[in-house]
């Protein structure tokens, strides 16, 4: 499996990954799968301390609503 997928992605500023299996995904898999992809603007600064966030709103959850949906929560490790 060639890499020059990521990073023809990062070039143009956003990256996505699968809430399912945390992979990074193409921007056409992203699209055929937008209940279960979230995607991410490259570069900027994030705070230490880990977040959930879900791949279906966009938004961060709690703990225990990432415990809850699996399938549909990205873990960030900040």
């Amino acid at each position: 499996m060639s890499r020059s997928s990521r990073s023809g992605s990062s070039r143009s500023g956003m990256v996505a990954r699968s809430a399912i299996t945390g992979r990074y995904v193409t921007p056409a898999t992203a699209a055929r799968h937008p209940r279960t992809t979230v995607t991410n603007a490259t570069g900027g600064s994030r705070a230490t301390g880990t977040a959930h966030r879900s791949a279906i709103t966009g938004r961060y959850v709690t703990p225990a609503t990432a415990a809850r949906h699996p399938r549909t929560t990205v873990t960030e490790n900040g």
